[in-house]
């Protein structure tokens, strides 16, 4: 059963989590059971807001894992493209969804907060009115293409994803980021030094914390 808040109310509990700890990961892993030990390991770090991928196998039973277990983690379902995919997270207790492009007949669909990608201005100011906005691919125009963006879209809540290293995520924060989404790079990070990586994220979060 979805444990989630309707939106307004949950897009605002998900900007709030972003805004905290302003690094999303996207867990696009081979198994499910890999993606749960990535999520745990990040969980175990301070993260409290993880993105899982439709495109790891068996995702479902990542989701169903990981749900029950951390009440306090809001954790979502990224790649969602169609409908039925946006009803089965639902069913299984994600919190929230993501896309790398619009998706109107997922919004209509679900009940969940959406967070749509795109990459130019009408596909960001269209998703940013359905709440957060999702830059993708960044790295194709790097920090000083969010900064135009937010020129002219103050009001839109960001999360550039794609291509970046969590050494650029100061860069894309200073740009006007509400949060920056970080998939492998992040993901070999910590196989490779936890330690590190929880000592980043506690400094990170101190660091935006008002």
């Amino acid at each position: 059963m979805a444990r989630n808040v309707d939106p307004p109310d949950g897009t605002l509990v998900l900007q709030t989590g972003l805004a905290r700890m302003p690094v999303l990961p996207v867990l696009r892993t081979g198994t499910a059971a890999a993606a749960v030990d990535a999520a745990e390991s990040l969980i175990a770090c301070g993260v409290s807001v993880i993105e899982l991928t439709a495109t790891t196998p068996n995702w479902a039973k990542a989701l169903h894992a990981l749900v029950p277990d951390h009440p306090g983690v809001l954790v979502g379902l990224g790649t969602v493209r169609d409908a039925e995919t946006a009803q089965l997270a639902e069913d299984e207790g994600a919190d929230f969804l993501v896309s790398p492009h619009l998706v109107p007949d997922v919004r209509a669909a679900t009940s969940l907060p959406l967070i749509e990608g795109g990459w130019t201005p009408t596909d960001l100011a269209t998703a940013a009115r359905g709440g957060i906005a999702k830059l993708f691919p960044a790295h194709v125009g790097g920090p000083a293409y969010l900064r135009t963006l937010r020129a002219v879209l103050p009001e839109a809540r960001i999360v550039p994803t794609g291509g970046i290293e969590p050494a650029q995520v100061d860069d894309w924060l200073e740009a006007g980021a509400l949060a920056v989404g970080l998939g492998s790079a992040l993901v070999r990070q910590l196989d490779e030094d936890s330690a590190a990586v929880a000592d980043w994220l506690t400094a990170l979060a101190e660091r935006v914390t008002p």
